[in-house]
C-alpha cells in the first residue's frame, strides 16, 4: 500500500512537522522535498488547513498508481488485521481489492477457508456485499488468518479446503526442513556463538498486527551477547498451555494489551514464570534492552488484589455507570487500580471511584460477595466485562538474562 502521511495540528504553537518527517524518515518513509517517494501533507483538522490539499494528494497517488478494478468477478483482497472475539470466533479485516465480496461467498486467506457468515463496515453496520476499495470486517474463518495474507473468493466450500490444506502442508514441510537442516557451517558458527546467551520469548498480543511488529522489533534486538528466540506468537490472552510452554523452556511471557487467564496467572506463579505485561511498544522495547545489557532499574509492579465480574449495570444521576458485580476472587478495594477487560483484552485503566454494598460505602468486598462498582471517570462498562483489581509498588528488577 503507498502511504501518505499527514502531519496533524501544526496549529499548535510548539508544532515541529520538520521533526515528524525525519523521524519518519528515519525509518523508511523519506519525504518526496527530501528526494523520497512519500507524499507528507502539514494539516491542522481543528482550522481545517490543508483539508483540500490532503484530499487532492490522495486523488494523485491514486491516479499515479493506476488503481483500477472490476466488481464483476469474484472478490480478492488483503487482511488488513485479525483477531479472535469470544462470542465471534475469529474475525478479520480486509480491503476488498477487486471484484466484491458477497455474504455466502466461499473464500481462502492465506492458510485458512471459510464462508462469509456476517460482513459489517467500519461502523459496525451489516453488509450484504462490498466492492472494490472496501474495508470490510467478516465472519466465519475457520482460523486466524495473518496481517498481509490474500483473500481470494472461491466458487465452492471443497475447493477452498482442499487449497487451504494443500497450503497448510506446504507451510509445515517448510517448517520442518527448516529446523533439521544441519551442516559443517552450521555447526561451525554454533561453535563461534557458544558464549552468547539466548532469551526464549513467549508473545502474546490483541491483533495480529500487534504481533507482527513486536515479532519484527524483538527480533532486530539480538545482538552478540544475547540473542533472542521467539517461540511462539500469537493472538489471544496468555492460557495456560503459554505458562507451561514458558516453565519447560525457561521462557519470557510478554503480554501486549492482553491479560493472562486466571488459571495461568496461578500457575505462572506456582511455576515461577516471569510475565511481562505492557501496552506501548517502545515502552517493551527499552525494557528488553535493559535487561539485555543487564542494566534493569527498578520497576513498577503490580500487585493483584482481585477480579470482579460484571453481571449487570445501572445509571445512576450525578454518579454515573455503576456496575453490579459478583468477586470472583481475592479483595475489591475502595481508590485501588483497576484494569477493565473485555474478552480478556484491556479497554481501560483507571481507578475505582466506589464500591457499594446494599448503598452503603464499604471500604474492600471480598470472594463470593456482591457489590456496586463505578470507576472514575469512566462509563463504557458492559455485562461479561471483568474489572480486574491491583495496587502498584517499587521493586528492585532482575535482569532476563
Amino acid at each position: 500500500m503507498p502511504i501518505i502521511v499527514a502531519v496533524n495540528k501544526i496549529d499548535k504553537p510548539d508544532a515541529l512537522p520538520e521533526r515528524v518527517k525525519k523521524q519518519l524518515a528515519d525509518r523508511g518513509l523519506m519525504p518526496e522535498d527530501w528526494g523520497g517517494s512519500t507524499v507528507f501533507v502539514d494539516v491542522s483538522a481543528k482550522q481545517k488547513t490543508n483539508l483540500n490539499l490532503l484530499m487532492e494528494m490522495i486523488c494523485l497517488v491514486a491516479d499515479l498508481q493506476d488503481l483500477k478494478a472490476s466488481p464483476d468477478r469474484l472478490a480478492s483482497g488483503t487482511v488488513l488485521e485479525a483477531k479472535l472475539d469470544r462470542g465471534r470466533g475469529p474475525v478479520a479485516t480486509v480491503l476488498v481489492q477487486n471484484g466484491t465480496l458477497h455474504n455466502s461467498d466461499n473464500f481462502v486467506v492465506g492458510n485458512v477457508f471459510g464462508k462469509v457468515r456476517a460482513m459489517f463496515n467500519d461502523r459496525g453496520v451489516a453488509l450484504e456485499s462490498a466492492g472494490p476499495a472496501t474495508p470490510v470486517e467478516i465472519l466465519g474463518l475457520e482460523g486466524l488468518p495473518q496481517a498481509g495474507d490474500q483473500l481470494v473468493a472461491v466458487a465452492d466450500r471443497e475447493k477452498a479446503r482442499g487449497i487451504s490444506e494443500y497450503r497448510e502442508a506446504k507451510a509445515r514441510e517448510a517448517t520442518l526442513a527448516k529446523s533439521s537442516r544441519v551442516s559443517l557451517e552450521g555447526l561451525a558458527e554454533q561453535l563461534k556463538t557458544a558464549g552468547q546467551k539466548e532469551l526464549f520469548v513467549i508473545l502474546k498480543g490483541d491483533v495480529g498486527g500487534s504481533i507482527e511488529v513486536l515479532s519484527d522489533v524483538l527480533s532486530k534486538l539480538s545482538n552478540e551477547r544475547v540473542k533472542i528466540n521467539i517461540m511462539r506468537a500469537s493472538v489471544g490472552a496468555i492460557t495456560e498451555s503459554d505458562v507451561l510452554l514458558a516453565s519447560a523452556s525457561n521462557a519470557v511471557i510478554i503480554g501486549f494489551n492482553v491479560r493472562p487467564e486466571r488459571k495461568a496467572q496461578e500457575l505462572a506463579e506456582q511455576e515461577k514464570v516471569d510475565i511481562r505485561l505492557h501496552s506501548i511498544i517502545y515502552e517493551l522495547q527499552d525494557e528488553i534492552k535493559r535487561a539485555m545489557t543487564g542494566l534493569l532499574e527498578p520497576i513498577i509492579k503490580e500487585s493483584y488484589l482481585g477480579r470482579a465480574e460484571v453481571r449487570d449495570t445501572f445509571r445512576v444521576p450525578k454518579i454515573g455507570v455503576i456496575a453490579g458485580c459478583y468477586v470472583l476472587d481475592g479483595v475489591v478495594k475502595r481508590d485501588a487500580e483497576v484494569r477493565l477487560l473485555r474478552d480478556n483484552i484491556v479497554v481501560f485503566k483507571g481507578k475505582i471511584g466506589s464500591v457499594r454494598r446494599f448503598k452503603e460505602d464499604v471500604s474492600e468486598v471480598r470472594t463470593g460477595m456482591e457489590c456496586g462498582i463505578s470507576i472514575a471517570n469512566y462509563g463504557d462498562i458492559k455485562v461479561g466485562d471483568v474489572i480486574e483489581v491491583f495496587v502498584i509498588e517499587r521493586v528492585a528488577a532482575e535482569a532476563f538474562v
